[in-house]
Protein backbone atom coordinates (compact mmCIF):
# COMPACT_ATOMS: atom_id res chain seq x y z
CA UNK A 1 0.00 0.00 0.00
CA UNK A 2 1.38 3.11 -0.72
CA UNK A 3 0.15 6.73 0.87
CA UNK A 4 0.39 9.83 -1.51
CA UNK A 5 -0.30 13.48 0.29
CA UNK A 6 0.03 16.14 -1.85
CA UNK A 7 0.66 20.32 -0.52
CA UNK A 8 1.62 23.45 -1.64
CA UNK A 9 -1.94 25.09 -3.70
CA UNK A 10 -3.04 28.32 -2.87
CA UNK A 11 -4.30 31.85 -4.28
CA UNK A 12 -1.57 32.78 -7.09
CA UNK A 13 -2.33 36.08 -9.30
CA UNK A 14 -1.78 35.54 -12.83
CA UNK A 15 2.26 35.47 -14.18
CA UNK A 16 2.94 34.16 -10.58
CA UNK A 17 4.24 30.76 -9.59
CA UNK A 18 3.94 27.46 -7.41
CA UNK A 19 5.17 24.27 -6.31
CA UNK A 20 3.55 21.40 -5.52
CA UNK A 21 4.65 18.57 -3.36
CA UNK A 22 3.53 14.80 -3.27
CA UNK A 23 5.25 12.85 -0.68
CA UNK A 24 5.01 9.43 -0.88
CA UNK A 25 4.49 6.76 2.19
CA UNK A 26 7.55 4.54 1.15
CA UNK A 27 9.95 4.44 -1.78
CA UNK A 28 8.20 4.09 -5.04
CA UNK A 29 9.49 5.44 -8.11
CA UNK A 30 11.73 2.64 -9.14
CA UNK A 31 9.13 0.58 -9.68
CA UNK A 32 6.05 3.39 -10.50
CA UNK A 33 5.45 6.41 -12.88
CA UNK A 34 4.54 9.09 -11.26
CA UNK A 35 2.16 12.01 -12.67
CA UNK A 36 0.40 15.06 -12.07
CA UNK A 37 -3.20 15.34 -13.41
CA UNK A 38 -5.42 18.08 -12.48
CA UNK A 39 -9.33 18.65 -12.66
CA UNK A 40 -11.43 21.83 -13.13
CA UNK A 41 -15.16 22.38 -12.45
CA UNK A 42 -16.94 21.07 -15.35
CA UNK A 43 -13.82 19.61 -16.98
CA UNK A 44 -12.94 16.01 -17.54
CA UNK A 45 -9.36 15.08 -15.12
CA UNK A 46 -6.60 15.58 -17.21
CA UNK A 47 -3.09 14.01 -17.26
CA UNK A 48 -0.25 17.24 -16.83
CA UNK A 49 2.69 16.12 -16.15
CA UNK A 50 4.91 12.79 -16.41
CA UNK A 51 8.03 10.96 -14.67
CA UNK A 52 9.02 7.46 -15.28
CA UNK A 53 11.19 5.36 -13.40
CA UNK A 54 14.44 6.44 -15.32
CA UNK A 55 13.31 9.91 -15.38
CA UNK A 56 11.94 10.46 -18.74
CA UNK A 57 9.74 13.91 -18.66
CA UNK A 58 6.51 14.27 -20.75
CA UNK A 59 4.15 17.55 -20.34
CA UNK A 60 0.71 18.14 -21.67
CA UNK A 61 1.12 20.76 -24.88
CA UNK A 62 -0.81 23.39 -22.82
CA UNK A 63 2.00 23.47 -20.00
CA UNK A 64 4.86 23.20 -21.60
CA UNK A 65 7.62 25.06 -21.14
CA UNK A 66 5.99 26.46 -17.83
CA UNK A 67 5.61 23.43 -15.98
CA UNK A 68 8.17 21.40 -14.51
CA UNK A 69 8.24 17.93 -13.02
CA UNK A 70 11.18 16.50 -11.36
CA UNK A 71 11.78 14.12 -7.89
CA UNK A 72 14.15 13.86 -4.48
CA UNK A 73 13.86 10.08 -4.05
CA UNK A 74 15.72 10.47 -0.58
CA UNK A 75 12.34 12.44 0.53
CA UNK A 76 10.13 10.41 -1.20
CA UNK A 77 8.73 13.46 -2.92
CA UNK A 78 7.28 14.84 -6.17
CA UNK A 79 7.10 17.91 -7.43
CA UNK A 80 5.26 20.30 -9.90
CA UNK A 81 7.02 23.18 -10.71
CA UNK A 82 4.40 25.91 -11.81
CA UNK A 83 5.41 29.00 -13.32
CA UNK A 84 4.18 31.82 -15.46
CA UNK A 85 0.37 30.83 -14.15
CA UNK A 86 -2.83 31.29 -16.07
CA UNK A 87 -6.30 31.49 -15.34
CA UNK A 88 -6.99 28.62 -17.14
CA UNK A 89 -4.65 26.44 -14.88
CA UNK A 90 -6.77 26.68 -11.93
CA UNK A 91 -7.77 23.70 -11.18
CA UNK A 92 -7.56 20.58 -8.16
CA UNK A 93 -4.36 19.01 -8.81
CA UNK A 94 -3.61 15.23 -7.83
CA UNK A 95 -0.91 13.28 -7.75
CA UNK A 96 -0.78 9.81 -9.22
CA UNK A 97 1.53 6.69 -9.13
CA UNK A 98 0.56 4.41 -11.41
CA UNK A 99 2.14 0.75 -11.86
CA UNK A 100 3.60 -0.03 -15.05
CA UNK A 101 1.21 -3.75 -13.90
CA UNK A 102 -1.93 -4.75 -13.30
CA UNK A 103 -1.36 -4.02 -9.69
CA UNK A 104 -3.27 -1.15 -7.77
CA UNK A 105 -2.63 2.44 -8.42
CA UNK A 106 -2.87 5.34 -6.13
CA UNK A 107 -3.94 8.91 -5.59
CA UNK A 108 -3.29 11.59 -3.35
CA UNK A 109 -6.16 13.77 -2.09
CA UNK A 110 -5.45 17.14 -4.15
CA UNK A 111 -4.80 20.32 -3.33
CA UNK A 112 -6.55 23.81 -4.83
CA UNK A 113 -4.44 25.96 -7.24
CA UNK A 114 -6.47 29.03 -7.67
CA UNK A 115 -5.14 31.58 -10.74
CA UNK A 116 -6.74 34.97 -10.71
CA UNK A 117 -6.45 37.63 -13.12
Amino acid sequence: QVQLVESGGGLVQAGGSLRLSCVASRNIFHIYTMEWYRQAPGRQRELVAVMSTGGTTNYASSVKGRFTISRDNAKNTVYLQMNSLKPEDTAVYFCHADPYSNEADYWGQGTQVTVSS
